[in-house]
């Protein structure tokens, strides 16, 4: 998921500086840049959250079990 959010802001910034008719600054495309990582950043750190809550779930049922 990491790899992708970075390959699509690499598009995004690759199309906005390959647009010659952009009538963006370059300011506004750093600024969408900037928010297309954030939320690339954001859907990671709660994918690992999610995948540590599965983790510890797991570790509890094995730790039951063996009571």
């Amino acid at each position: 998921m990491k790899y992708a959010m970075i390959g699509f802001a690499m598009v995004v910034v690759t199309a906005a500086a390959g647009c010659g008719k952009d009538d963006k600054s370059s300011a506004e495309r750093d600024a969408e840049v900037k928010k297309v990582l954030q939320q690339g950043a954001d859907m990671e750190k709660k994918m690992y959250e999610g995948m540590q809550k599965g983790v510890e779930n797991i570790e509890k049922k094995v730790q039951d079990a063996k009571k």
